[in-house]
């Protein structure tokens, strides 16, 4: 019998694979189907006729786009293991902080990827806002507290970041600039959970060439939120 849960995504994608990780941490079975961005499924496009994007979740035949949509979804519809804190103000910093990510991080972050001089050199003035993050994490396992929550998985993209870097060569969270980011990254890296959500190491290079590829498309647009969760970095 077909799975409840469907998630449409692509295997280089961090936006998909942090969608995966808070369902395999909420114990949900689901269906993930990869797709092709250059001729996408009419199954996905029927499900998705307005954004066309990915990640796509779809649950009981309702679709569902972007991934800090779908953690609160998730959250709201399985109540077992949650993503998000009770406590209404915990709730409230914890959406503050994944949008500060999303909006503020990831554009850097796709700066610097792109390895443009005059957008490198803006970026690396701007990943110093990093701090606001360690400032967050100080005394804390996770930025949830004792257990890995929803900033943790919307975080994960500094995991890929990271990753990056190692493969490149090109290191920007050093340990010197960023101390409390790079214990934070140590700790999720050790789970196996979160490394079923990364990329396999014999496809990492070719993770690097495709981002490189996407990005080079991309630079004259930073705008993230406009390439919509398909941007790779």
């Amino acid at each position: 019998m077909a799975k409840e849960v469907k998630l449409f995504g692509i295997w280089a994608s961090p936006f998909i694979r942090r969608v995966e990780l808070s369902l395999k941490l909420k114990g949900i079975p689901y269906e993930y189907i990869e797709e092709d961005l250059s001729n996408k499924s009419p199954l996905l496009l029927n499900y998705n006729l307005t954004h066309k994007k990915v990640p796509l979740l779809v649950h009981n035949e309702e679709p569902m786009a972007e991934s800090l949509v779908i953690f609160e979804y998730l959250d709201e519809a399985w109540e077992n293991n949650p993503l998000l804190p009770h406590d209404p103000y915990q709730r409230t910093m914890a959406h503050f902080y994944a949008k500060f990510i999303e909006e503020k991080l990831l554009p850097t972050m796709a700066k610097l990827s792109r390895g443009i001089r005059k957008e490198k050199e803006q970026a690396m003035e701007e990943v110093q806002q990093l701090k606001i993050l360690e400032d967050e994490l100080k005394g804390k396992q996770f930025f949830s507290g004792q257990r890995i929550g929803y900033v943790d998985i919307a975080a994960n993209v500094l995991l890929w970041f990271h990753m990056m870097g190692e493969i490149t060569g090109e290191k920007t969270l050093t340990t010197d600039k960023f101390p409390i980011i790079n214990g934070w990254i140590e700790k999720p890296l050790k789970m196996d959970v979160v490394n079923e959500c990364l990329i396999p190491k014999e496809k990492r290079q070719d993770w690097i060439e495709l981002s490189r590829k996407v990005a080079g498309c991309a630079s004259n647009d930073i705008n993230l939120r406009d390439h919509g969760e398909n941007y790779l970095f």
